[in-house]
């Protein structure tokens, strides 16, 4: 795949990278090592030193940075703003807590005494999505750069201005060089580096087809791996929700980052004796809204990340309708220049069809009509993707026995999912394994190493 810019908003092309040479990747895999080699020597202060740095540097050059992301995958600007908002608070927060999630932790023994210490392990490779271009790194190079590890990042084909920016602000909050290292390589040269020694861990945020490729590498080479991958995660409305609270959320949750992140609500569950009155405010809530220039702060619908996006979601609604579906409101591309789809909502869909078992990852919201509580977790479960979920409800003890009983890593009541750096985040089933974020995203590429005394 090329390594380029291709502005979604009109579909021209930017500007194009060259991918690494085996010569020039080997000299910066033997550069991350000898950084590694000091850095995990280097006290948790100094570390934390660095990540505040990068986060003072993001936060003032926020709008610059959100450019970026806005030019290279289309999202709207104040969305843009503010995933580089996020991500600033996510090195502030392990710079703030790392000496805390690191400290060394007693152990009950029957006699002399023990304890874990938290050690590094050496070079982490990551492999990164488009569809927050700066925070799914930081999630990942926060807590193990500060832990004295370091990041070697491919990140994906169609940021590599974010890709290659990142690197510079490392550069200038004064990391010594190899802490972190942007790779442009093609996708398929990453599962060769599983066998290179100097690799101790993998992360991979992404489709299933490239987290199963990564985990397999890993596996064979004894490598740790973390997988985020795919999600339809349920938003369920039971019978005592508020409405329009309710309305108001999964729009949000559906339609931000034009419905293109893994936890989006896609598949909205409403109880028969709320469904006609949701889906009505619903739908009105999505109609008329303006579309254009994603650098325009008042547009409200911009283009999706490129041309294939918006020609794969296109299949998928066309498949799923010719199945039996029916299209409530949007349901075709916008006639104009640029990787543009309408805002979509589905409904009668029938059980096996394309948007009943795959991802839709765009502005499409899959709307479920179910008779009662049983029947909206029986749905909520029947999807081979176990990310997050959102349950609506007056009742707060009611809530957490269905939200107990939905097949997922993360749940959040009264809320659509949304990502904390205080809050773990990450999976089950075919949405991966392992965690981000929180003192468990600390916790996954170190070593745990037990010291017993007398």
């Amino acid at each position: 795949m090329p390594i380029q810019t291709i502005n979604p908003y009109n579909n021209q092309l930017v500007k194009s990278f060259d991918a690494l040479t085996e010569k020039e990747l080997e000299q910066k895999i033997a550069k991350a090592h000898q950084a590694y080699l000091s850095w995990r020597n280097e006290s948790i202060e100094t570390r934390a030193a660095l990540l505040h740095e990068v986060s003072a540097i993001m936060l003032r050059k926020n709008k610059e940075l959100a450019k970026l992301i806005t030019l290279e995958m289309g999202k709207l600007i104040a969305q843009s703003e503010s995933e580089i908002e996020m991500c600033a608070s996510v090195y502030k927060y392990y710079a703030d807590n790392a000496a805390e999630f690191l400290k060394d932790k007693p152990l009950e023994t029957t006699d002399g005494s023990a304890f874990i210490r938290y050690t590094p392990t050496g070079i982490i490779l990551g492999v990164e999505p488009w569809n927050f271009p700066f925070n799914q790194v930081g999630r990942l190079a926060a807590p193990n750069i500060v832990a004295g590890n370091v990041m070697m990042v491919k990140h994906a084909s169609n940021v590599p201005q974010c890709a290659a920016m990142i690197e510079t602000i490392f550069r200038d909050a004064g990391a010594p060089e190899g802490i972190y290292t942007n790779l442009f390589l093609p996708g398929e040269k990453i599962a060769a580096l599983a066998a290179d020694d100097r690799i101790t861990g993998m992360s991979l945020t992404g489709s299933e087809k490239a987290g199963s490729s990564l985990a397999e590498a890993a596996g064979k080479n004894l490598k740790k791996s973390v997988l985020e991958l795919g999600g339809s995660d349920a938003f369920i409305i039971l019978d005592d929700a508020d409405i329009d609270l309710a309305v108001a959320k999964a729009v949000l949750g559906r339609f931000n980052n034009m419905g293109q992140s893994c936890t989006s609500s896609k598949r909205i569950i409403a109880v028969a004796s709320v469904a006609e009155e949701f889906l009505e405010k619903f739908t009105s809530k999505i109609s008329g809204l303006k579309v254009g220039d994603p650098m325009d702060p008042t547009t409200k619908i911009g283009p999706m990340v490129s041309e294939e996006a918006a020609q794969k979601i296109t299949r998928q609604v066309n498949d799923t309708v010719k199945d039996g579906a029916r299209i409530v409101v949007g349901g075709k591309r916008i006639d104009r220049e640029g990787a543009f789809y309408e805002f979509t909502i589905l409904t009668d869909i029938p059980k096996g069809s394309v948007a009943y078992k795959e991802e839709l990852f765009g502005p499409v919201a899959s709307f479920y009509k179910v008779k009662d509580i049983e029947e909206a977790i029986s749905l909520a479960n029947d999807t081979g993707f176990g990310l997050g979920g959102s349950v609506f409800s007056k009742d707060t003890d009611k809530a957490i026995e269905v939200a107990s009983r939905i097949d997922t890593g993360m749940v959040f009541i009264n809320q659509n999912v949304a990502s904390r750096p205080d809050l773990p985040f990450g999976g089950t089933k075919r949405s991966g394994y392992g965690r981000e974020l929180s003192p468990l995203g600390i916790e996954e590429f170190v070593n745990k190493k037990v010291i017993r005394l007398p």
